[in-house]
């Protein structure tokens, strides 16, 4: 248990994950069968089935592109790490594993439960149109068919059922939240002793023969990676588009098709007054409330201007009455249906006959109308436009990606054919083995980095293949100048040698000095520390993790205890534990805290489940090849 919150900071970047993988099932899973294939390089299996290195490379890659998208300005360095690409092949791994279990409990989701879903769920609502039905010019221009949109998301309704009957009924005991949190809210009071690693960075001037020494042994870590400078061409929608013309009549014609797009929905404000009559009453019971109803109708033809005064006095809903009868603005569908079907039926300043609905008897006046206009074509048009060519390169694509895929590897020693069939446009980049930081699209791609440092590419200067790196998007690239990777000599990275050892010397004095003062309070247990504080993992006063566990790591039947503690990038730290306080209270009350917990542990319940369905699909990892890539990852 302690263990547990000891490591509760993790649950950040677990939920991070949580959140990003769903969405890369949704958008970057092309339909069970695509797993199915095996890769070239295979990393894992599922079920028999592999997960290639591409596919590993790719899934990471839009994590990465998605995070930079959702935190402007971050470093994706920060991202772009071995322990994150195992991550995202662990995702990947327990997608495949939830897509198999889905398929084998058969738990595909109905239409009329997608439908639900597409028409309610406040995620879909760019995609869906005045009619609630699927907008498919939008679906197109994301390279997704209407058919291919609901198996996607049939796979992802398949794959939250999976885990959500064991992580939605979890149970946590009191006894363990308690002493959870007891362990979280726990306070002591620590005395500090701090040498920053900043103080003495100016006492050290290491040698030429020091540098010189340190960059042979750590001759690996200064390298400049293989690159190459190459020219490409890519065909995509972008570049069909721009050969394509639409008429004036596909435009009308497009325009009236999708009519209810271009249409505000007609509202109607209405004021009423209620005489209750529940469909439970007596006839005769409802007999006078009807009569009663038609009495005030009476009045309110006798003189219109007095509904509002008459439903404040006479209606019996208490919502509107007050406000004069007003029910406000709604649009068609929103009242019962005699309600709805007479107010949609009047004109503005009409008052209705008696309706009568299960609530009871019901007077209406017609306030308002808004909406129900359509915008002309001419309003619309270059949208209009832009969708139809985009509608009709999707159409284009295919053929044109033959002749693309054909040419490029017929007439391997140049892209010119290429660029004089279809009209292309050739660019040059210089590139690495792995994408370079903050690099995005294309030239992103692990797939066509892959081909463009493939042994033939390199060695004879050829065309790659076409290589698709995203939905209608096709590259093709051939190495201009190679420049394999190299060890750089001491005079290009001397800045940086010294940087690392001026660094590994001035912690060295910090830690001779704490070591030092450490042995004198040994020898004079009375001495105080300068600094008093009071810490508990939730309250860490700034400091770093690693102090944090030492000073709560320390035996409370041991007290006081001193320790010495290095923390990297910031010094040394001596530390003394005087004693053990009462934990801090929280505002409120646990309750939040206690709930906080029974989630956690309906994670870990799915998390055991999702490990009992990894040994039950027989779930292999290659640890070499993941090793290698990892490595490769960490190369500078």
């Amino acid at each position: 248990m302690f263990e547990f919150v000891r490591t509760h900071s993790r649950l950040m970047l677990g939920l991070m994950l949580l959140l990003i993988f769903p969405s890369f099932v949704f958008f970057g899973v092309q339909g069970y069968s695509s797993f199915m294939e095996e890769g070239a390089r295979d990393v894992a299996k599922v079920d028999g089935r592999s997960v290639s290195r591409a596919e590993w490379d790719a899934a990471h890659q839009r994590n990465i592109e998605r995070l930079r998208g959702q935190m402007q300005g971050v470093d994706v360095k920060l991202f772009d790490t071995p322990e994150m690409k195992r991550q995202t092949l662990d995702g990947l791994i327990r997608d495949r594993v939830l897509l198999v279990a889905a398929d084998k409990m058969v738990l595909a989701p109905s239409d009329e439960r997608l439908q639900r879903l597409f028409a309610s769920d406040p995620q879909f609502a760019g995609l869906r149109n005045a009619d609630g039905s699927v907008n498919k010019a939008l679906l197109a221009a994301r390279g997704m068919s209407s058919a291919l949109f609901a198996q996607q998301l049939r796979q992802e309704l398949a794959m939250k059922q999976v885990l959500g009957g064991v992580g939605g009924t979890a149970f946590s005991p009191a006894s363990a939240a308690s002493a959870a949190l007891g362990a979280l809210l726990q306070r002591r009071e620590v005395q500090l002793q701090r040498f920053e690693l900043a103080k003495y960075l100016t006492k050290v001037n290491p040698s030429d023969a020091e540098l010189e020494a340190f960059h042979k042994s750590h001759e690996a870590e200064f390298k400049a990676p293989e690159q190459a400078s190459i020219e490409y061409v890519m065909l995509d929608l972008e570049t069909l588009m721009k050969g394509i013309t639409v008429s004036d009549k596909e435009l009308a014609d497009y325009y009236e098709q999708n009519a209810s797009r271009y249409t505000t929905a007609e509202e109607r404000r209405a004021s009423h007054i209620l005489v209750k009559a529940e469909a439970s009453m007596p006839a005769a019971d409802k007999e006078k409330a009807k009569v009663r109803a038609e009495e005030l109708l009476a009045d309110v033809r006798k003189n219109p201007k007095s509904f509002a005064a008459l439903a404040r006095k006479h209606s019996q809903d208490a919502g509107s009455a007050e406000r004069g009868g007003d029910l406000d603005f709604n649009g068609r569908g929103a009242m019962v249906k005699p309600f709805d079907d007479a107010m949609f039926a009047m004109k503005e300043g009409e008052i209705s006959n008696v309706v009568e609905t299960d609530f009871g008897y019901h007077i209406l006046q017609l306030t308002g109308i808004r909406g129900g206009t359509k915008k002309p074509l001419d309003a619309v048009r270059a949208e209009i436009g832009l969708e139809v060519r985009k509608s009709l390169a999707q159409r284009r694509f295919a053929e044109e990606a033959e002749k693309f895929t054909a040419i490029v590897y017929e007439q391997p020693d140049s892209l010119q054919p290429a660029i004089d069939k279809l009209k292309l446009e050739k660019k040059s980049a210089t590139v690495q083995r792995e994408p370079k930081p903050g690099t995005s699209g294309a030239l992103a791609s692990p797939k066509l980095l892959a081909a463009v440092f493939s042994n033939d590419v390199v060695r004879n200067k050829r065309n790659t293949e076409a290589v698709e790196v995203g939905p209608n998007q096709l590259i093709s690239a051939r190495i201009v100048q190679h420049q394999p990777a190299r060890a750089l000599p001491l005079a290009e990275v001397k800045s940086q040698v010294r940087e690392r050892v001026v660094a590994e010397q001035a912690a060295a004095l910090a830690r001779k000095d704490g070591e030092a003062l450490l042995a004198t309070l040994k020898a004079k247990p009375g001495e105080a520390l300068p600094e008093t504080i009071t810490v508990s993992r939730a309250q860490s006063q700034g400091l770093p993790r690693a102090l944090i566990d030492a000073m709560l790591r320390a035996d409370p039947g041991k007290l006081p205890v001193l320790e010495g503690v290095e923390v990297p990038q910031l010094g040394h730290v001596v530390m003394k534990v005087l004693r053990v306080l009462p934990r801090e209270e929280v505002p409120g009350g646990d309750g939040q805290l206690n709930a906080q917990y029974a989630q956690a542990w309906g994670t870990a319940e799915s998390d055991a489940y999702l490990a009992a369905l990894k040994k039950r699909y027989r779930v292999v990892v290659m640890e070499t090849a993941v090793a290698a890539a990892a490595a490769s990852a960490a190369a500078p």
